[in-house]
């Protein structure tokens, strides 16, 4: 009975080991579809006015590529690094400026452009079959970005930028198509957000057959990129 006993559990163990694998493959590259449901920008982050200062406006539905590249050091430590390229506006009421001695305001496209580099240490769940294999990771993500607002011929340029760090956790799930292939869902959590001061390239702009004045200071805006992150990558094993 003890022999019986001892020989299922040593042939459990093995199978469990056996679905529990990727391919011998230990170098993953992913391209990577990237979906973010929403981000926040804050145009007068450091007014003295609580109710300015609070006062965002709501950019949703977010695309971008990306690409990851995931080393399997162990069978249960896979060590990844992210990349990805974040761009979008929105139409908003936001610039205030003048025509001759008159206040006007226009709607402009506003928005962000933003690069992350994401570092991330993941556990390769052991319960994982031949077909899905499951992972969760943490790591830190380091956010290069800026303002952007489109209107007219008129451009922004960056004056101050402040370095953003941000921790991540994530989950994901692989399915085997080939041994060398995969699909990949995976779900973040991160909250990327920084500060940027931008000024305008030129102080007076023509618009509609008006000339519009400009402001010539820089000013300071955030960004917060705060929704949920969902990936959708096709994983090549190599």
């Amino acid at each position: 009975m003890r022999k019986i006993f001892l020989i299922l559990i040593l042939s459990s163990l093995s199978l469990i080991e056996s679905f529990a694998q990727f391919t011998p493959a230990r170098l993953g590259i992913s391209l990577n579809a990237v979906f973010t449901t929403s981000a926040d920008i804050y145009l007068n982050p450091n007014s003295s006015d609580v109710e300015a200062r609070n006062r965002s406006f709501l950019i949703e539905d977010i695309w971008n590529p990306g690409i990851d590249f995931r080393y399997r050091f162990t069978d249960v430590f896979i060590l990844g690094l992210n990349i990805e390229y974040i761009k979008k506006t929105s139409s908003q009421p936001n610039l205030t400026a003048f025509i001759g001695s008159q206040v006007y305001t226009f709607t402009v496209d506003d928005g962000f452009e933003t690069i992350p580099i994401e570092l991330t240490a993941y556990y390769f769940f052991p319960f994982s079959t031949e077909k899905f294999k499951f992972t969760m990771g943490g790591g830190v993500g380091y956010y290069y970005g800026k303002f952007i607002r489109e209107f007219s011929n008129a451009d922004l340029e960056v004056t101050q930028r402040k370095i953003s760090f941000g921790l991540l956790v994530s989950t994901s799930i692989d399915y085997m198509i080939f041994n060398f292939l995969s699909a990949r869902l995976e779900m973040k959590f991160r909250n990327p957000q920084y500060n940027v001061s931008s000024k305008y390239t030129k102080t007076q702009i023509e618009y509609q057959g008006n000339v519009i004045q400009l402001p010539e200071n820089p000013f300071e805006t955030k960004v917060d990129i705060n929704g949920l992150t969902f990936v959708f990558g096709i994983v090549y094993h190599i």
